[in-house]
């Protein structure tokens, strides 16, 4: 009988080159209730701040892509501090988790989104 196991995405699995120092990174909030593995495709809720997972459908901020967690963020019941690349940095997009039934215009949207914020997706 043969096993295969698969191993889950580490912290920072997804990132190909950063900035120096912290530059590429930033601490932000994750909005309470999330389960959210390395390398997630985040959105913005525009009214808080507060980050989300990618939510192309959405019309509260999240629907635009708007950085990439690097650890997980399980799930809680108030909001947690993470950490996310935002900006000038290059990452894996086989790795990425991107929401589920986002549809290859979606998914390209996003890619241009982060892009614009110096989130480069190499795949």
């Amino acid at each position: 009988m043969n096993f295969v196991q698969k191993e889950p995405i580490r912290p920072g699995e997804h990132l190909v080159s950063e900035a120096n120092g912290s530059r590429s990174r930033e601490e932000i909030t994750i909005a309470a209730g999330a389960v959210l593995p390395p390398a997630t495709v985040l959105g913005q809720v525009t009214a808080t701040g507060k980050y989300k997972r990618l939510a192309p459908a959405a019309n509260d901020g999240t629907e635009n892509a708007a950085g990439v967690l690097y650890a997980d963020a399980g799930a809680v019941a108030t909001d947690t501090r993470a950490t996310a690349h935002v900006r000038d940095c290059e990452v894996n997009g086989l790795v990425l988790d991107w929401p589920a039934g986002i549809t290859t215009n979606q998914k390209n949207a996003a890619i241009a989104a982060l892009a614009a914020l110096g989130v480069i997706v190499r795949n």
